[in-house]
Parts: structure tokens; sequence; C-alpha cells
């Protein structure tokens, strides 16, 4: 019962539903309303394999796994198994059931890597020739063709001759009494072929009249000559209608022959139809496939940007807010986390959501998070949330409580807490719980191996606070022993204790930003929540001098601890926000050292290319050279060398030496100044370019090459006859007088600058917004709401014309985002 009343809390139902859009078939979507949660780990790591080769086969797929033709056949194999004759309709279903599971089968045999998927159809009989019978039998109109039976062709063949001799004789009457008939029509009337006669000259066509016009003016009659060809008519197609009925009860017989196939055919076709709803409502929520761990093994439970599915659902179809997710890291030490916080700071809305992604991660969903995601495999989710009261069982929403946790308690099998029957230890009226009964509670013997999840909201509410207290102080080291998972909800500063008796304890918080007096939705690890109330009131307008008569009440000790708290979380979010700063730094020098890295390798591919070419160069020279001078020595071999010979031989050799031998680099030239228009060098890009604009004070100019324009420093450019540019010399500018700079002025929104325009008309609206921009000194705050948007729409187009206002806007998110406008005044 618990476990149904957890699911109706979590709102499981509503998951359901919007996981049935996502079914191909009806048998699918309704087996989807009613999903069965597996009661086996192993069932729920089949599904999710289920799931994700889905997943993976419909990437491949262009089209994504087709269900076409297949139906809800079900009613019509029990009938067929109980020797009723299936209509044509019926028959043509179940052909195209077949044919759309064959289809199936085919996708996925075709594909590799499938394993579970071809394990699930390799079973799966789609009996063809049946198919193909019930194609012969019956036509696309689900009607029984002639071709059925040779006595229905027969049959047919005599209908089609009888109806041409009526018709023929009909219109023989219709031409020789064209005066006594309405209109020359022949039409039906009950089966027979009647024709429409005006009613006072009845008598000129004796017959039967079968039908008379609305105003009585026409009577459709069948003459006296057609009747006994109306009558074998009648009868031929009686037996044509034996016949029909005949050739669909042969069918009828074959498909009851072989109904335990198509029943595992149906229920194999619905198993695919649910994983591929499970893979597609995961793709469209983002979702990631979890894995199970085992906190046993010091497994962490990680659930990163963990977001409520039915809040997704929400903002993308009914233009909700955005979803804010939370982090859940749980070590495996951990058996109790304490939420604490303000009302409507989210609390509630993380137990959901963590009992969502429970469930989902059974029946083989993905969960909502970020890879990875971690989660143990939970037997049981057990959840008191809401308020339970009853006038008619005389329940307060202590007793509420008290009751659904004693039925919690009941399905972990751990009895009532060991305090009595019923009643969790407590006596007639009271709630007496001293040490004797926390003893108890800490002696209770531990279940080797607990799996279950326990979600409690607001836990020991609705009673005297020092025993409620008490009570959930004692509630949650019991569920410490007796239970994987325990998150509660709280108020009581007291719990926040707990995690420094006990290393299995685990604060947490929900944020509340003070500035604008609203949640933020992100959950806080390590730091117990404090109150705001007292800070709320007084932002809201409550007199000061009763804020600080409550502060004197709750004391200094109070006070202390919040101001700690708060100092923790002004220290978290400065880390935070560090933390945040640091990995955008990582990721810009993780980029560079990439692009630095890529220009580094592709200029010692460069260098040793031209390395490598110029060697080769060098070695053509060289042996060029030795070619010319060895035929210089062989000239001056030939004979007896003469002085003029070996001058020329000299000569020869100089000129050699000159060709080959490389020249000595030229000393730059300095005194050069590039004007616009030069051209000029850019050494270390290799680039000739044009000066596009004079250097600047700082010695910068501006150059192009090509399509690509670029600023490069003066000392980084020479002439194309290599003369360096002579430096600028920077001028000091005069010290300028400091000015600070003007201090902004903050926008605050308070009720003397809030105006709610909610339920106006808007020409009532446009006085009002009048009167209050011309007394602005400031923005001004226009709540309009949603509603239809005329409103908003009015409010808008007021403003545009107004000449006081300056620009509008609208509100931040928090601050009523859109409903909100914000109107700067001039």
């Amino acid at each position: 019962m618990i476990q149904s009343e957890t699911l109706e809390l979590l709102e499981w139902h509503r998951l359901c539903q919007h996981l049935a859009t996502f079914a191909a078939t009806k048998l699918g979507a309704t087996a989807v309303r009613h999903l069965k949660i597996p009661d086996s780990q192993t069932q729920s790591e089949q599904l999710l394999e289920q799931t994700k080769e889905v997943y993976q086969l419909e990437t491949r797929l262009t089209t994504g796994l087709s269900f076409e033709g297949i139906q809800d056949i079900g009613a019509s194999l029990e009938r067929a198994e109980r020797s009723g004759v299936l209509s044509g309709d019926e028959l043509l279903a179940i052909a195209t059931t077949l044919a759309g599971a064959r289809s199936l089968r085919r996708v996925i045999d075709n594909q590799e890597d499938l394993p579970i998927l071809t394990e699930l159809v390799a079973d799966l009989r789609t009996y063809p020739e049946l198919e193909q019978e019930i194609h012969r039998c019956i036509d696309e109109r689900a009607q029984v063709t002639d071709r059925a039976s040779q006595k229905l062709g027969e049959i047919r063949t005599d209908l089609r001759r009888l109806r041409t001799q009526i018709t023929q004789k009909l219109q023989n009457i219709l031409q020789a009494k064209s005066g006594a008939v309405q209109e020359q029509l022949i039409t039906q009337r009950s089966d027979r072929f009647v024709i429409p006669v005006k009613a006072p000259q009845k008598d000129a066509i004796p017959g039967i009249v079968h039908d008379t016009s609305t105003s009585g003016a026409t009577l459709y009659v069948e003459p006296n000559s057609v009747v006994p060809l109306g009558n074998q008519l009648r009868q031929i197609i009686r037996r044509e209608q034996a016949e029909e009925e005949a050739v669909r009860r042969i069918l009828t017989e074959q498909i009851a022959a072989v109904k335990p196939d198509l029943e595992r055919l149906l229920a194999i076709a619905t198993t695919l139809d649910l994983a591929t709803a499970r893979s597609r409502y995961s793709y469209w929520l983002g979702a990631n496939p979890p894995r199970f761990i085992q906190r046993e093994d010091s497994e962490t439970i990680t659930l990163r940007n963990l977001r409520h599915p039915l809040l997704v659902w929400q903002q993308q179809h009914e233009q909700g807010q955005p979803v804010v997710p939370v982090d859940l890291l749980i070590n495996p030490l951990i058996r109790v986390v304490t939420i604490t916080g303000p009302n409507t700071g989210g609390k509630t809305v993380t137990l959901k959501t963590l009992g969502l992604a429970a469930l989902m991660a059974k029946v083989g969903l993905f969960v909502p998070a970020r890879e990875p995601v971690e989660i143990p495999w939970f037997d049981k989710v057990l959840a008191d949330i809401g308020d339970e009261q009853s006038l008619q069982q005389s329940l307060s929403t202590f007793s509420g409580h008290i009751r659904r946790i004693s039925r919690i308690l009941e399905a972990l099998g751990t009895g009532d807490l060991g305090l009595g029957t019923g009643d969790l230890g407590l006596g007639t009226g009271d709630l007496e719980l001293g040490t004797g009964e926390k003893e108890i509670l800490n002696a209770q013997s531990l279940i080797p191996n607990p799996q279950s999840l326990v979600l409690l909201d607001e836990v020991g509410a609705g009673t005297d606070p020092v025993e409620g207290s008490a009570l959930a102080i004692a509630l949650l080291q019991y569920l410490a022993n007796h239970a994987q998972l325990t998150i509660a909800t709280t108020h009581f500063g007291e719990l926040k204790a707990l995690k420094y008796e006990d290393e299995r304890f685990e604060n947490a918080s929900v944020e509340f930003d003070e500035s604008t007096l609203s949640p933020t939705y992100r959950l806080l690890w390590g730091i117990p929540g404090r109150s705001n109330a007292l800070t709320i009131a007084l932002r809201l307008g409550l007199k000061p001098e009763v804020v600080q008569q409550a502060k004197t009440q709750v004391g200094e000790a109070t006070d202390e601890v919040n101001q700690v708290i708060a100092g923790l979380e002004a220290q978290r979010r400065r880390q935070e926000t560090k933390a945040a700063e640091a990995q955008v730094l990582l990721q810009q020098t993780e980029r560079l050292y990439k692009e630095v890295s890529a220009k580094a390798a592709n200029l010692e591919e460069r260098e040793s290319s031209l390395r490598a070419s110029q060697e080769i160069a060098v070695q053509q020279a060289i042996a060029q050279a030795k070619g010319e001078i060895a035929q210089v020595i062989r000239r001056l071999q030939k004979g007896t060398p003469t002085a003029q010979e070996a001058q020329q031989a000299t000569n020869a050799l100089n000129q050699i030496g000159q060709l080959y031998q490389p020249a000595t680099p030229a000393k730059p030239k300095i005194g050069f100044m590039p004007k616009i228009g030069d051209r000029i060098r850019v050494p270390k890009l290799g680039q000739i370019a044009d000066v596009i604009a004079a250097p600047n004070e700082d010695g910068e100019l501006s150059v192009r090459f090509g399509l690509m324009k670029m600023t490069v420093k003066l000392q980084d450019v020479e002439s194309l006859d290599g003369q360096k540019p002579e430096p600028v010399v920077k001028a000091k500018p005069a010290p300028a007088p400091v000015t600070p700079p003007p201090q902004p002025v903050p926008e605050i929104r308070t009720s003397k600058n809030t105006i709610d325009l909610r339920g106006k008309r808007v020409a009532d609206a446009e006085y009002i917004l009048d009167k209050a921009i011309s007394e602005a000194t400031g923005p001004v705050w226009i709540i309009h709401g949603y509603g239809t948007g005329k409103l908003r729409q009015g409010v808008h187009t007021f403003l545009q014309q107004h000449p006081r206002v300056n620009n509008y806007e609208p509100a931040e998110q928090a601050d009523g985002g859109t409903g909100v406008t914000i109107a700067h005044i001039k």
C-alpha cells in the first residue's frame, strides 16, 4: 500500500503519461500507462540494455524504428479461439500486424552489436503464408474478393447479370412514363431497386411503395414487373453473404490454430515499443544511462545536474519556469541526509527528483543528469511527502505523518520502531521519548543488506517542536540502521548536529538570495540551512523594532550560529566563483597550448623541410662546381700551359667561386620610415605587404597582404632593400586630472515603485500607469502577469508612447520574468 502511495506522491502516473506519448502503438501506450516496476536488479539491467540498444539502433536509422501496421489484435484472437467469425477489418488488422512485425525483425536482424534485441525477435513467427491468404481473400476495403472461392465468383456473376436486367427494365419504364416520374433516376430502398414517382400519378406506374420523400410529393416505387427479379436478387445476395462468411470462417480457423504464436508476436512487438518509447523519451530529456552501484564496494552516488523530469516537461510544453538542476554526490558512508532551509526553497522538489530518478532507473529509463550517472538499485522507494490531514478519519497533520511513517517501517520489514504496537512508543495523548526509548532504537539489530530509499518531508512536523525534534532524531537514527539511504527535510535545528555525532549523517541546505528575497533552488552540501524569516520580514516592510524584538527572543546563540552559517555560505559562493573562473582559464590555457603546439609542430616541419631542400641544393651546387673545375684542369693539362691560359683558368675559378659561394648578408641600413602605399617586408611571416596605415605613437602600423589585414610592430618590418625603420620616440602626455568614476545608483524594488495591474482593464491600467510614471524618480516595476497577454501588450504600447519613459524591459526571472515589466524613467 505504501509503495502505491509513494508512486502517487511522486506523481509517477504523470511521468508514465508523458512516456506514453512516445509509444508508437496503442498496445505500447496502454502498457506504459500501467508500467510495472521490476522486482529485481537483473530485470532492470535487462530493460536498460534494451533501451540502450534501441537508442543505438535509432541513431543509425534515418527514419527510426517503424511500427507501421501493428495493431491491437488481442480481442480478435480471443474471439477466434472461441469459434467466432472475424470480420474483414479484423482479418486485415491481423495481416498488417504480421507484416509490421516481420519488418521489425528484418531491421533488427540486419544490424550488428544488438544481442538483446536479436535474441528478443529470434522466436518471432510472422506466418507470411497466412498473411498472403488473408490478402487473397480480403481486399483493401475489408470485403471478401471474388477470387476467395469459385462458388463466390459464380454467385457474384449471377448478381451482376441480374442487376443489369433490373436496371435495364427500370430504364425502359422511366423513358416510357417520363411524365409520371419525378426525375430520371434509379435508386435503392431496403435493398430493392425503385424509381421516384410523382405522388398524384402513382397509378401510372403500379408497384410497391417502399419509401416517401419528406414533403410527400415523391413516392419511391418498385414496379410490379421488377418485383420477381428483386426477390430473386435478394435470394442471391443471401447466398453471397453465406459464402463470404464461410470464407472468413476458414481464415478465422487458421488464425485460431496459431493463436499462441500470434500472442507471442504481440508481446514481442509491445516490448520493442516500450523500449523504443523509453529510448525516445530519454533522448528528449537529454538523459544518460545509469549504472547501478554497490555502496558496500565504496562507490559514491553521483547525480550531477539532476533535473526533475516533470518540470522539464512543464517548461517545454506548458511554458513553465526554467528547471534548476541539483547535484547529489553522496559518499558510501552516508545513510541519512538532512536538508534544511527556508520554505519554497526546493527541498521537496529535491526529494521528488531523487525518487523519480531511482524509479526511472529501475524501469529502464535513462536519468536526466550529466554523465556519469551512478545510483544504487533500490528494492523499494518509500516516501512521506505532503500533508495527510483527514477530517473524516480525525487525523491531524502530525497523525497523518505518523500513520504513513508506520506504513513505511512496515514495508521495510522492521515493525514499528520496536516501541509499541503501531504508535511509535507514544503514550495516550502524549509524546514521551526518553533516553530508554532512544537506547532501544539504537540497539535494534541491523539488516544485513538494506536496499530501500526513504524520503521524508518535514519529518517530525505538526506537533510540539521539542518533542517533534526528539522523535525526528530517533526516527532518522533508526533509519540509518535499516535503510540504504534516507533523505529528510526539516526545520529543526537539532537535526543539523547529527552530522557531528554520527559519520553516517550529512547536512545539505537550499540556497536563498536575500537581495531578491527569493530562493535560487540550488542545493548546498555540508552547510546546514538557516532561518531567513526575520530578514525576509524586515525587507518586506515589517517595522524594524518588531524584528529587533524577535531577534532578542531568538537569542544571541542562535544569531551567532546564523552568522556563522551565513559566513560559510558566502565563503562557498566565493570558492565556487573562483573555481568557475579557474575552469575558464584552464580551458583557455588548454586551447592556447594546443594552438601553440600545433604552430610549433608546423614550424619544425617547415624548418626540417627547408633544411633538407637546402642540403640537397648545396650538394648539387658542390657537384656542379667540381665538374666545372675538373673541366678547367683538363684544359690546362692539354699541351704546355702558358701564362695566358693560366690566367684564364684563374679567372674561370674565380667566377665559379662567386657563382657557388654563399653571399655575405648585407648589414641592414637604418633610416627607413614606411608610409601609406609603401611595400615592405615582414621577415617573421616571410611576406611582402602594403602599408595601409602609418605608424602610430606606439610604433604600430597596419599592413595588408592578400586578403588579410593585421597590425605589426615597427621593429618587425623592413624595406625591400633591407633597411630597418627608425624607432618612434613617444612623447610623454601631460598628466590628466583624475576623475573618480560615477557610482551607479542601485535599482531596488520596493512597494512604492511597484504597481500591480493584474485584473485591470487596459484603459484603467493606462490611467494608473500615467499617474505612477509622472510621480516616479527612478525605475517602476509593473506587474501585469501572463494571462492572455492583452494587458501586457497594452502596457508595452503605452510605455512606447509615454514621453517620460526612456526604455522598458522584462524583469529578471527570479523577480517575475515576463510577467513583470521594468520601465526606466528619463
